[in-house]
């Protein structure tokens, strides 16, 4: 798990808390985590079907009866009695006005219970008992960081209450005490580091002439760039020209052409005699963008390659010497660009695309490549379709200049997003299959590849509702869309099966793509006009607009689906198209601990997270500006760098 001493050990905080003392009546429980207490009535009954086993039992108090069900635990049926009284812990959905609680656990302890990542082997009851144990080493195991009068100037609680109550919680109160202060301190570490990155631009080499060459391309354009569009490469011609490193971040919408402005910086780099590096968070995106540079800058005179993991070693050795020559002015590809055997040329541009997919250091590792024995680095841009809000994206991003392409090419015909009940699924499948006959594409997404896979990053975790990527398939195939030519394609993949898959995609000879989240970013099929999106609910806001663009991106009349009976924040959806929007209101649900985060060699340890609302946030980036004007607080702002070289050392920060 990552964990080597017992302050790893520690920091290793709860996932989630199970409230096992507020008893909800049973007619008064909705949809969600709860807790029902009442008695047993009838035998427990088990059914099996499809290889699958379902236990069911009805439960009984003064307000009425509740459903509870288990999948794949028949033996429940030895555990449960008639007219025990007994309390559960569960989530509770309703579908038809049919109301049960799901795979409940059996309380046996009151009060807010810690739950942690599983570990395999060690069961949940053990590691609690572990981290029990581990507690009494404090405070000597987590010294005190911040001083008294610090803490108390900003309300933070002693580090040794902290930790106690983050994983063992007395009150919802205390809780909040203790998340408050380990939030604080992370977000603190975090915006000190990342201002500690922005204070130390490297010397970059200044490119002549990037003005001219950028209006250039932009008059050279097959189409009418937007405002937005001319003002983002005209600040990236500025920087470029500049003897200080550009880092720089482009952020905008889904749809708002990134891909033309990075384009205009790599044809203005290759004009001033420069090489070009593009890196994206995936392979399929990676070849989507050089096949895209083969038909945009290579009739510029850019000459372009591609390097990813897959490159074959013949081709990657022809490859790598058009690097180290000159023979290639851009280079797409995947993390592969900074591997060691990768030399430039005349390294002068890093281009990192999908930037809420990498990290300070991977971005540091790219730039290194191109260190010159002068002692200049290339320029830094950066892209993120992540729509967050712009006075957060200045916090977070305190290392980089912001442009904010906020304006969408003009033609584009909206989504048309709408909710479909789980009742009317048939009928939609009908549709699809009535737009495929027309010769128009769709995707469906679902949120797990197998039944039995737990959902990493999705709300509802293990479930026997979540409709998975192959038993869709199967399901299909066999009944609505019986006969069209359906493929399936998910992250795990082989790299070459999903390469063919997709490409079949694209030339037309799949009309319906079923898919988990890796079509999420760097799939483009102007004819795909429909996305379908099993078990909405499960997905967070800024994800299902991110697949929502997918579709629309030609001029056909296009359709989102969201398949839930849960209707609640997917209204949101069918009601604006607005990134920026839809941001605000998932921050407001979800707080950013779901953006902001680490990544690490092994398991990503939870106290590693960043956790806690926008307002926090805020408050921590006030905190940073203040400790940097007072001459009285230099010495706690010394420490805290300090802390934040030693925490963040080797560790990836991105926005997830």
């Amino acid at each position: 798990m990552g964990i080597a001493s017992l302050r790893d050990l520690l920091f290793t905080l709860p996932l989630r808390y199970e409230d096992h003392s507020t008893v909800v009546p049973c007619a008064l429980a909705a949809e969600g985590p709860v807790c029902v207490e009442g008695v047993l009535e009838g035998k427990p009954v088990l059914q099996s079907f499809h290889g699958l086993t379902k236990v069911s039992v009805k439960l009984r108090d003064g307000t009425g009866l509740l459903q509870l069900q288990w999948f794949n635990a028949p033996w429940m049926t030895r555990n449960l009695h008639e007219g025990e009284t007994k309390r559960f812990y569960g989530r509770l959905t309703e579908k038809n006005g049919r109301r049960v609680l799901q795979n409940p656990s059996v309380v046996t302890e009151p009060g807010l219970i810690p739950v942690y990542r599983p570990v395999q082997g060690f069961p949940a009851k053990s590691f609690r008992k572990l981290m029990e144990t581990a507690l009494r080493t404090l405070p000597e195991s987590c010294p005190e960081t911040l001083p008294e009068a610090f803490r108390t100037e900003y309300g933070l609680v002693p580090l040794d209450t902290a930790l106690k109550d983050a994983h063992f919680p007395e009150t919802r109160e205390t809780l909040q005490a203790a998340r408050r202060r380990i939030s604080f301190e992370r977000m603190l570490l975090y915006l000190v580091y990342v201002s500690m990155e922005g204070s130390e631009r490297k010397a970059a080499i200044p490119l002549a002439g990037c003005a001219g060459a950028a209006e250039e391309y932009l008059a050279g354009l097959p189409f009418a760039p937007t405002a937005a569009q001319r003002r983002a490469l005209r600040e990236i011609a500025a920087d470029l020209e500049k003897p200080r490193a550009m880092a720089r971040m482009v952020q905008g919408d889904v749809g708002c052409g990134k891909t033309a402005i990075a384009f205009g910086a790599i044809a203005v780099t290759a004009k001033a005699g420069l090489q070009s590096a593009m890196m994206a968070p995936t392979e399929i995106l990676a070849r989507q963008h050089y096949e895209n540079a083969l038909e945009t800058l290579a009739p510029l005179g850019v000459r372009c390659c591609l390097l990813t993991g897959s490159t074959r070693a013949k081709e990657r050795r022809e490859i790598l010497e058009k690097l180290q020559t000159h023979a290639c002015d851009a280079v797409f590809g995947t993390q592969a660009l900074f591997s060691r055997d990768v030399v430039y040329s005349k390294l002068g541009l890093v281009i990192t695309d999908e930037q809420h997919r990498f990290g300070v250091r991977q971005r540091s590792s790219l730039q290194r490549k191109g260190q010159q024995e002068n002692e200049t680095y290339p320029h830094v841009l950066v892209m993120s379709a992540t729509p967050i809000p712009r006075s957060l994206a200045l916090i977070l991003y305190g290392d980089l200049d912001l442009t904010l392409v906020d304006e969408l090419p003009a033609g584009r015909i909206p989504v048309k997003t709408r909710l479909v009940p789980e009742r009317k699924r048939s009928d939609l499948y009908r549709f699809v299959r009535e737009e495929a006959k027309k010769g128009r594409q769709a995707y469906v997404v679902c949120p797990l590849v197998e039944e039995e896979e737990t959902g990493e990053g999705l709300s509802g975790g293990r479930d026997a509702e979540a409709r998975s990527a192959k038993s869709v398939l199967e399901e299909l195939t066999a009944n609505e869309l019986a006969g069209l030519r359906v493929s399936l394609t998910w992250g795990g993949q082989k790299s070459d099966e999903k390469t063919e898959v997709l490409r079949a995609f694209r030339q037309g000879e799949v009309d319906v793509l079923i898919a988990t989240t890796v079509i999420e970013v760097g799939v483009n099929n102007p004819n795909a006009t429909i996305m379908v999106i099993e078990n909405a609910e499960r997905f967070g806001l800024s994800q299902l607009h991110q697949l929502r663009g997918r579709v629309g991106r030609g001029s056909l009349e296009s359709w989102c689906f969201l398949l839930s009976d849960q209707a609640g924040k997917l209204r949101i959806l069918t009601e604006t198209g607005d990134g920026f929007e839809i941001s605000r209101k998932d921050l407001e649900l979800r707080g950013p601990g779901d953006l902001i985060g680490t990544r690490q060699s092994g398991e990503a340890m939870d106290g590693m997270l960043l956790n806690g609302d926008v307002r926090l946030l805020d408050e921590a980036a006030r905190c940073v500006r203040d400790l940097r004007r007072r001459p009285e607080m230099q010495e706690t702002l010394q420490a805290l760098e300090d802390q934040a070289r030693v925490f963040f050392a080797g560790r990836e920060i991105g926005v997830n």
